[in-house]
Formats: structure tokens, C-alpha cells, sequence
């Protein structure tokens, strides 16, 4: 069984037991969420697919910890301008496990 899910913006694939590292969501580790922007819900032949979303469908989760991902560099650049820029970002990032897909 799996699910597709929307968050932050994108989609991943999750199934239960996986652990999936999503953008920022509030809360502490170790509380639950509950993520009801499902798109889709397949379980072995059954599928579902949602206009855009399964009416009814729900994915519960873990907060496992709340973090910070990857330093990126920003860098802007014109040339015989001497215009240069340097920025970093760090996006922050929740990562969850996923409990149980509902459908």
C-alpha cells in the first residue's frame, strides 16, 4: 500500500514504516500530523485517484525530528560590472514517519 502525497509544494510517494523528510511542518518530535492533501491511494489493485484530492483519504505521521538541510550557495555575478553577491540558505526541514495511510 502507498500513497501520494502533497506538501510544501511537492509530491512524494510514501507507505507505512517509511521515513520521509519533508519542507518545515509545525510541531514537536514525537507529535502527531495528520496530512489529508492525499492525491492518490493504491493498495495492491484498488486505486484511487483524487480530483485533486481523495475525498476522505489521510496519511498519519510522526514528527521524527525537526532540522535544517544542506548550506546552498548563492552567487550573482555580472560581468566587467564588478557587480558580485554571495548568499547561503539553509532550508529548513521536518522529517516524519509515516504511521498509517487511510483511505
Amino acid at each position: 500500500m502507498y500513497a501520494i502525497i502533497e506538501s510544501g509544494g511537492k509530491q512524494r510517494r510514501v507507505s507505512p514504516g517509511a521515513l520521509v523528510t519533508l519542507e518545515r511542518i509545525e510541531g514537536e518530535a514525537g507529535s502527531q500530523i495528520e496530512i489529508s492533501k492525499v492525491l492518490l491511494v493504491a493498495d495492491g489493485d484498488q486505486v484511487k485517484i483524487g480530483e485533486p484530492y481523495v475525498p476522505g483519504a489521510s496519511v498519519v505521521s510522526e514528527i521524527v525530528r525537526q532540522g535544517r538541510g544542506p548550506k546552498i550557495t548563492v552567487f550573482k555575478f555580472k560581468r566587467r560590472k564588478r557587480y558580485r553577491r554571495t548568499q547561503g540558505h539553509r532550508q529548513a526541514q521536518t522529517t516524519v514517519r509515516i504511521k498509517e495511510i487511510r483511505a
